[in-house]
């Protein structure tokens, strides 16, 4: 159990109210999947100037690692929200898989682990083609540990959509993680499907993904998840099978050796978006975060370019100067981010995927007056009493 606490009172009820109103009257177009600038359709700079720049950022350390291909990527420190080096933080790009990171975020606390539920044909229904799955199966009755585990260990978004269809739904889930988002000051993102997989302006960049990691962390059974190496699967008939963490810098497979003090998070990977990662390691009492976005080849260079850069933040990082900073939530006492306003949505020019305002086999968010009414019905996620994050739980073996 989580105690609760109340939110900050710093996003106001008229604050949510005027966002909304804007982003009725925000225009709707298609954003492509393909990378975005981060300042087309915003002048907010979350973070600090340096993280839209051009070129690397660091400042003092030493020479970063030689071989990083990645078209984005960010090194922070997961207590002081400084980040250390960064490379086109807030290109917006396909988040694939990562973004289970902000659905776990938005979602974690809201039924308790020991929760069972049976699953229907109806809560499988329309899940994209070619997605990651763990096995979920109708008529199987399955924990909300369970179907945690099969998010964070495989990635699959069978157990995603029927979190979703408990939740009240995909279209209400979408909406949700779109008000988190929003509260995290993640402006990059604008979620179309839950799971992270490929639509039209599903995007993200480094930066909020590094975001939805550090405040995911500071959650106990978040971190447990993320951290969880191996776990049994119900498959039916009161047998299980063993299913294995795909982040292989955690669990050590496919030609990857483990990296030390791993604590997770959360791999990706379309055929779109390419190989993505967030993950955070401990060293010496330290622990680091990093996103990396799109290396130019091979499945492994994702933990390749992210274990190099651990290596350097724990060897060098200490050295550096931030180049910018990982801001709290607004419902947890941060401070909105420079040039922003309660009434701007994000990023405006991506609101919508079609003229509908939805994703193919209704994975998408709802667009317009009837998306606004959404963000503030189910995101009016700062003004709920939320379940505080307490304790340090492991990772599981």
């Amino acid at each position: 159990m989580h105690a609760f606490s109340r939110p900050s009172p710093r996003l106001s009820r008229r604050s949510l109210l005027a966002l909304v109103a804007t982003a009725v009257t925000a225009p709707l177009t298609a954003a492509p999947l393909a990378a975005t600038p981060a300042a087309a359709a915003s002048d907010v700079v979350v973070g600090g100037a340096r993280l839209v720049a051009d070129g690397v950022q660091v400042n003092g350390g030493g020479a970063l690692p030689k071989k990083l291909t990645a078209r984005a990527w960010l090194l922070a420190d997961q207590d002081s929200g400084e980040v250390l080096a960064s490379y086109r933080a807030h290109l917006r790009v396909a988040p694939a898989s990562t973004l289970k990171m902000l659905f776990a975020d938005t979602l974690l606390d809201r039924f308790e682990r020991t929760e069972r539920y049976r699953v229907t044909d109806a809560d499988l229904a329309g899940i994209p083609s070619g997605s990651s799955l763990v096995g979920v199966k109708a008529g199987v009755t399955y924990t909300v540990e369970q179907l945690w585990q099969g998010v964070f260990l495989r990635s699959g978004n069978d157990a995603v959509q029927v979190l979703a269809r408990m939740n009240g739904g995909v279209a209400k889930t979408v909406a949700e993680m779109q008000a988190r988002a929003v509260d995290l000051q993640a402006l990059d993102t604008h979620v179309v499907s839950p799971d992270g997989y490929d639509h039209d302006g599903q995007l993200s960049s480094a930066y909020d993904l590094a975001l939805f990691a550090r405040h995911g962390l500071r959650d106990a059974g978040f971190r447990a998840y993320c951290g969880t190496r191996t776990a049994e699967f119900p498959a039916g008939g009161g047998k299980t099978f063993r299913i294995e963490n795909t982040d292989r810098l955690l669990s050590g497979t496919y030609g990857v050796t483990p990296y030390p003090g791993m604590i997770g998070v959360k791999n990706g990977f379309t055929s779109n978006a390419g190989n993505t990662f967030t993950g955070a390691a401990t060293r010496a009492g330290r622990t680091l975060v990093v996103t990396v976005l799109h290396p130019k080849s091979g499945h492994n260079a994702v933990y390749e370019e992210t274990a190099a850069l651990l290596d350097w933040g724990f060897a060098q990082g200490s050295s550096a100067r931030a180049v910018g900073t990982l801001v709290e939530a607004l419902s947890e006492g941060g401070t909105r981010a420079a040039g922003s306003s309660a009434g701007k949505a994000p990023h405006a020019g991506a609101q919508a995927s079609s003229a509908e305002g939805g994703g193919p086999d209704g994975w998408g968010v709802l667009g317009g007056a009837g998306g606004a009414v959404a963000l503030l019905a189910g995101g009016a996620y700062a003004l709920r009493r939320r379940r505080r994050r307490s304790g340090e739980v492991p990772p599981a073996s």
